[in-house]
C-alpha cells in the first residue's frame, strides 16, 4: 500500500492523480495504524513549515520513522522534502525529522521570493530518482525557504545560489519541486520512486 500523508498542507489532489498516471493506486491517509501498513510513504507539503506540527501531534513522525528505520521507501514533496531536514528556520520551534542534520533557510536578502516557476537541475549521475532523465531538465518550483547542498543531495538547482532540488540516502527521498507539476520528467519521478527497489 502507497500511503500519501494528509497533514492539511499539501496539494494533495494533483498529488494523487500524477501517482495514479504513474501506474499506482494511492490512499490517502492522517492515520498512524495505515502509515505503520505502508509498503512506500509519500508527504506531500505546501505553506508553512509549522505546519508539519501535526505529523508529531496525530504520531504520524513516530510512525514515519519508524517504516523508514524499516527500510520503506519514502518520499517528501516540497514542504516534505524540507521536513526531513533537521528544521528550518521559517519555523524555528518546529523539528523536522532530522534524517538530514542541516536547516533550511530563505533565500538569500535581495532574492525575489518565492522561487517561482520552470527551472533546470544539475543531477548527479549516481541517482535513482532521475533514472533515464537528462541532465538540465526542467521542473517546476514554488517555494521560498530552500534546503543547503549536502552529501546527500543528488540535484541541484541556482536561483542566485544554489540549493537542494533532491535528496537522496537509500531509501530516503525528497525532492524540493513538484513532481505532479512538472509534465513528463515529474511523472518520470514519481515512477522511479514507485519502483525504486534497494540494492
Amino acid at each position: 500500500m502507497i500511503a500519501v500523508v494528509d497533514y492539511k498542507a499539501g496539494n494533495l489532489t494533483s498529488v494523487m492523480k500524477s501517482l495514479r498516471a504513474a501506474g499506482a493506486d494511492p490512499q490517502l491517509t492522517d492515520d498512524p495504524a495505515a502509515v505503520l501498513r505502508a509498503d512506500r510513504i509519500i508527504l506531500p507539503g505546501v505553506g508553512h513549515f509549522a505546519a508539519t506540527k501535526f505529523l508529531e501531534e496525530q504520531g504520524l513522525k513516530t510512525a514515519i520513522r519508524e517504516r523508514i528505520a524499516a527500510g520503506v521507501p519514502f518520499l517528501g514533496i516540497c514542504v516534505g522534502l524540507q521536513w526531513l531536514f533537521a528544521g528550518s528556520t521559517e519555523a524555528p520551534g518546529t523539528p523536522g525529522l532530522a534524517a538530514f542534520p542541516e536547516t533550511c533557510d530563505r533565500f538569500a536578502p535581495g532574492k525575489k521570493v518565492p522561487h517561482v516557476g520552470w527551472n533546470s537541475l544539475s543531477i548527479r549521475p549516481e541517482s535513482h530518482l532521475f533514472s533515464g532523465i537528462s541532465n538540465n531538465s526542467y521542473v517546476y518550483f514554488t517555494h521560498s525557504w530552500r534546503a543547503p547542498v549536502t552529501n546527500a543531495t543528488v540535484a541541484i538547482t541556482e536561483y542566485g545560489e544554489p540549493f537542494t532540488a533532491a535528496v537522496e540516502r537509500a531509501n530516503i527521498m525528497g525532492v524540493q519541486f513538484h513532481p505532479e507539476k512538472s509534465a513528463d520528467t515529474g511523472l518520470r519521478v514519481l515512477k522511479n520512486f514507485l519502483e525504486w527497489r534497494p540494492c
